[in-house]
Order: structure tokens, then sequence, then C-alpha cells
């Protein structure tokens, strides 16, 4: 036997043992794995059976369960969630369909009472003259006060076509009963389209359930018909929701067979390469999409997908950060569990997830990726962007923040009562486009609040409290008393002056919640309009086709609200993006 044969049985002989060896291995790993997870199951269930029959009180199952399973899950991510079959319909609602059978109002509770919060366009409610501010004092003859906003809510809700009655307290007037017929209640994913200035179309879209794409379909089709001169897809605040529909958003902006994202995680039979299908509906028109940082999941998938394939101009705040995709597992009884499967990527090849929740600090917070860790991607035509967290707009916009007066009016319900108040008598109102409060208006309104309490601390006075606070503590608060005295009074002088110094924020919270009174949800954005100034910059932008041209090639540099913005953003994030931090 020549010396060659005999060196390849003897390396065959190796691979043969060596293959031997790496089977062992994995068998045995695979049995310690099922043994570790043979084990842990018994001791779990084992400490639910003590627990259960030894507890010195009784003990809810179900919930004691959930609890146990919710604490495991914690250690992942927000997103990985188990849903037990009591809260299976409300998951359903909320994550997957807006279609529900009802009167199409919304609720809150107030001093053990329930009141009407919302009243939807076409729906029973509305029909029977429901009106927002409307305390409901019973339901079916069964009172409500002391009840809280589930309970009241599975009473509204049943089958379609069965009659519910009302029991009404409206003002100071006698009570009065409403015998409405509940209806199939499906809140849009569009919640308004139309035009707006400079012959732009206007899309507002709060989120990505089912027949989204659809809903965008349609309100691009009457857009069209207007000729517009630029499309603006508002994304602010919305959280998200079926990545399939925001896929098929992207195709009527942009030709068939190409990548808008892809999904990769630990199972490669999960891993799929989304592309567009269809020939896009408007594949040259202009594009603005507004983001804020409320903009999340399926949202940033839309904005990133088109920022990548520079087919639009982002406009507003860095969105949120969520790269994240889940992925739902039926379990045993009609419940089931959401897990988070994969990350996913936009056609740079960036996933823009902002927190690592893999690599926790001891104390089990997370932290952002850290900037050392980002990465720059190009666009198509070669514009940086950057991986992470969020998308970063194209223009940037310094988002307001309210006045702590404005947001003691909100949270006390003053706003709300004083436009209910407004809406009894006033029995039509003008134009939402046009309608704007005078000075004589604001001034009743101001009025009005002369007797109710907002009362609020400013950052100033948090700040004065801290003073007092320390130095009291170091025994050196009556050395100071006089002048901190002297200081207080000023502040309190100058908070008088807080309803007129913030008039026109206050004036435009207030003329939104009149509007809607009379004009249900399209009304609050037809007045908010004039105020909207990420929608004025869109509008501006895309007047302007060159700015568009320097912008999608990655040049120039452009002023923004009093702020500079670079269209090639740099890597770090801007130090007034705070609320993304």
């Amino acid at each position: 036997m020549n010396k060659g044969k005999v060196l390849f049985k003897k390396h065959r002989r190796q691979i043969f043992f060596g293959g031997i060896l790496t089977l062992a291995i994995a068998t045995w790993s695979f049995k310690d794995d099922l043994f570790q997870i043979s084990k842990n199951l018994d001791v779990f269930a084992s400490v639910y059976k003590e627990v259960n029959i030894n507890y010195v009180d009784d003990i809810n199952s179900e919930k004691m369960v959930k609890t146990g399973v919710d604490a495991m899950l914690d250690g992942l991510d927000p997103y990985t969630e188990f849903v037990p079959e009591s809260e299976i319909e409300e998951y359903k609602l909320h994550y997957v369909s807006t279609q529900y059978g009802g009167i199409g109002a919304g609720i809150f509770a107030r001093k053990s009472k329930v009141y009407v919060s919302d009243v939807f366009e076409g729906f029973p409610a509305q029909k029977a003259d429901i009106r927002p501010g409307d305390e409901l004092v019973k339901i079916n003859d069964i009172l409500l006060e002391g009840k809280n906003n589930d309970q009241v809510g599975i009473l509204l809700k049943g089958a379609k076509g069965a009659t519910i009655k009302l029991t009404v307290r409206r003002g100071t007037a006698p009570v009065f009963d409403k015998t409405l017929v509940r209806d199939e209640i499906k809140q849009p994913n569009v919640s308004y389209y139309g035009m707006v200035d400079g012959n732009m179309g206007y899309i507002k879209l709060d989120k990505f359930l089912e027949n989204s794409a659809d809903e965008v379909t349609n309100a691009l089709s009457q857009l069209k018909k207007n000729n517009p001169n630029g499309i603006i897809l508002d994304l602010r605040s919305n959280g998200g929701g079926i990545l399939q529909e925001a896929v098929k958003i992207v195709n009527l902006f942009v030709p068939k067979d190409v990548e808008i994202v892809s999904q990769i995680g630990k199972i490669k039979e999960k891993n799929f390469t989304y592309r567009t299908t269809g020939t896009p509906m408007e594949p040259d028109l202009p594009l603005v999409v507004l983001v804020n940082s409320h903009s999340a999941s399926a949202s940033e998938i839309v904005a990133g997908s088109l920022q990548d394939l520079d087919r639009a101009i982002i406009i507003g705040q860095r969105s949120y950060g969520k790269g994240l995709v889940q992925q739902t597992f039926n379990l045993p009884y009609n419940s089931l569990v959401k897990i988070t499967i994969a990350k996913y990527y936009v056609p740079s090849g960036r996933c823009i997830q902002a927190i690592d929740y893999t690599h926790r600090k001891d104390d089990g917070t997370v932290l952002k990726v850290a900037d050392s860790l980002i990465h720059e991607y190009k666009t198509k035509d070669g514009r940086s962007v950057y991986d992470g967290s969020g998308i970063y707009p194209d223009i940037f916009i310094k988002q307001d923040h309210f006045a702590n007066v404005t947001e003691a009016l909100v949270g006390k319900l003053l706003i709300f009562d004083y436009a209910t108040r407004y809406r009894d008598t006033h029995s039509t109102l003008n134009d939402p486009h046009t309608f704007s409060l005078s000075d004589v208006d604001y001034a009743e309104f101001v009025k009005y609040l002369d007797d109710k309490n907002y009362s609020y601390n400013s950052g100033s006075e948090k700040l004065l409290a801290d003073l007092k606070k320390e130095a009291t503590k170091e025994k050196q608060f009556t050395a100071i008393q006089s002048e901190y005295d002297a200081l207080k009074a000023k502040m309190d002088a100058s908070k008088k002056n807080d309803l007129q110094l913030h008039k026109d924020e206050i004036k435009q919270v207030l003329e939104n919640e009149i509007v809607s009174r009379y004009y249900f949800e399209k009304g609050r954005y037809q007045t908010n309009f004039k105020y909207d100034k990420e929608l004025a910059q869109a509008v501006k932008v895309m007047q302007d086709k060159q700015m568009v041209a320097s912008i999608l090639k990655g040049e120039g540099t452009y002023k923004v609200i009093g702020k500079p913005v670079l269209a090639m953003v740099s890597k770090k994030a801007d130090d007034d993006d705070a609320d993304n931090k």
C-alpha cells in the first residue's frame, strides 16, 4: 500500500472520529439544554404548587402565574409579552384591528363619575347628539358612579344592531335618556387627508393596522384629483404596527422590486427581505414625511426606507428608534405570547434600534447604543445616514414644549370644560380652517378661570423650594429668609402674567378643543394647520425645487425656525434632541 493511501485512510479516520466527537458534543449540549428546561419548569411548577396549597390567604391563580411569566420576560425587552385569555380581545383591538361593536364615543372617569371625552363622526353617539362633556349616569339602567373606564367600556360595547339606553346629564339640565343602536365601530388608520397650502396633499396616518395601506391608497387617489404639487405623509406620534402594511405604503412611491426592509434574527427560516411588488401610484411627485420622537417601528421603516432610497425628505425630530420585529405565538387556553424574533434593516443596511436591551447595567437599567458603536451608511445616491438611534430628519425642527400654565389648564380639564361650556352657548361655529378666538373671547376665558384652581409650580419655583430645603438642612435659611421671601413674592407676581405671556399657545389648545365639539377629529387638524411649524416647513421646502434637489444630494445648510440644520446630518445627536435621550 503506497504512502498516499495510508495518509488518506488515516485522515478519513480522523474525520470520522472527529465527526462522532462533534455529534456527541452537540447531542450532549442538546440534552443538557433539555435538562435545564425540564429542571426549571419543574422548579416553577413546584413553587406554584406549594404556595397554592400552603399560603396563609387565598391566591388568584391566574394573576399569580401571569406575574411569574411577566417577571420571566421582564429581562428581555418591553415588546416581548404574555397575553392571557382575559386580555386577548383588548390586545387584538390595540395591535391588530380597530374594529368593534359600540356607539363611537370615548369616556373618562372624574371624581367617581363618567364623562364623554370624544365623539366620533358618523357613528351612533354623534347621530344621537351625545356630546363631549356629557355625564353618563346610567347604561341600560345600571348606575355608573364609581365604575372605572374598563367597566364602563364593557357596558358600552356589544353586538352590532343591539340597542343600548344611556341616561345622560348635560350641564345643569335635568337628566334625559337616549336609546342608540350599536354599530360596527371602525376607527380609521388615516384620521385625516386633504389639501393644504401650496396645493399640497396631506395624509395623516395614525397607525399601521389592518387595511392601513388601502386607506393611504384611497387618500392618495382622492388627493390626485386636485393635481397636487407634492404629498406630505404625516407619521408623527405613529407608534407602528404591521410591517407588511408599511412595505405596501412605501410601494405607492417606489418602483417595483425594490428592497424596502429585511428582518434578521436567530432562526434563519424567519429571516426575510421585503421588496415592492407593484407599480407605484406616485413615483415622482415630491414627497415629505413628518416624524417626531413618538414615531416608531413601522413608521421608521417607511421614513427610513424612503430616506435611504432618496425618495422623500424627512422633516421633524429624531424618531423613537425601535428596530425590532415581533411575532405572536398561540398558547394553550386561548392565550398567546408576543416575542421579538428579529431586528429589521432598512435599504442602506442600517438598523435604527436605539436601546440596547442585551447589555444591561448591573441594576437592570438599559442604555442607548453608545456613540462609539454607531456606524455610517450611505443612501442610494451617497448621502450619509447612521444606525443605532432612530431616523434623524433631513430637516430638524426643534419641538416646542407647552408652558407649565398651559399644561395645568389641560391637565385640570379647564380647557375641556370651557370648550363644553362654549358649545352649550354657541349653536354653530365658522369654518374650522379660519376659526380663531378673538381677544374678547380670550378675555372671557381668563375671566372664567378667576375662581378655578389651576395651581402649578414653575421650574424656578422648584429650584427656589430646593434652595429653601437645602438651606434649612444646613441651618442657613434664617440668614437668607428676607431675600428668599422677596424673590418668592416676585415669582408669584410674575405667574399672574402667565395667562397673557403664553396667550398664543393657550389659544391654540383652546381653539383646537372648541372646534372638535363641532367638527370632530377632522376639525382639530384643520384649525391646527395654521400653527403647525413642521407642516409649514414641508410646504416651503416642496415649493423650492432647488432646495429639494440639494437636500437629496446631501448638500447645503438650511435654517429652520432659527436653527441651522445640515442636510447631511452629523453622526452625533443634536443637543436639542433631548426628548429622545
